[in-house]
């Protein structure tokens, strides 16, 4: 049964984890909560199509399992922290699933989210992702709003009034 769309379905590069997705991807998940343990890897690394056969997986999760599509694993209804275990069970560190899911060097990448993370600039949605972003989205000028400060009382302050409240009784 195909998904249902969703405003948020528009956010190009972004499979949203949504309820929807879960139950949808609940083979790949269990596949890859599978591998934390260490007989497990050893099995899946031995014969993976064979390894799969033990999970509800569509034929199209189990080919971009063995393809390692990390992307369409995200679409399928994978969750990228479990999916991340997949990586790391090929011997891959977050940061280089992360470079190869955006098409980045590891190198890029890294300079990339040091420097703030990917322009939203024309990437607002695929329904308008080669379009200026409009006036009013663009972000205004942080300004810290003046903050009145709430008067606060002091512990031996409030000590001393609760003593004097005790001894009138």
């Amino acid at each position: 049964m195909p998904r249902a769309q969703h405003d948020y379905d528009d956010i190009p590069g972004t499979f949203v984890f949504d309820a929807e997705r879960s139950r949808q991807g609940y083979g790949i998940n269990m596949f890859c909560m599978s591998l934390m343990k260490d007989e497990n890897r050893k099995a899946f690394k031995a014969n993976e199509a064979e390894y799969l056969k033990k999970f509800p997986l569509t034929p199209e999760q189990a080919t971009a399992i063995l393809n390692r599509e990390y992307n369409r694993l995200l679409e399928l209804g994978g969750n990228i922290y479990f999916t991340a275990k997949l990586g790391a069970t090929d011997g891959h560190s977050f940061r280089h699933l992360a470079a190869t899911m955006t098409g980045a060097s590891q190198d890029d990448y890294a300079k990339m989210m040091l420097g703030g993370g990917r322009s939203v600039e024309g990437n607002r949605s695929k329904s308008g992702r080669d379009k200026p972003a409009p006036k009013s989205a663009k972000p205004k000028s942080a300004k810290p709003k003046a903050v009145k400060p709430k008067a606060v009382k002091s512990k031996s302050r409030a000590k001393s009034r609760s003593k004097a409240r005790s001894k009138r009784g």
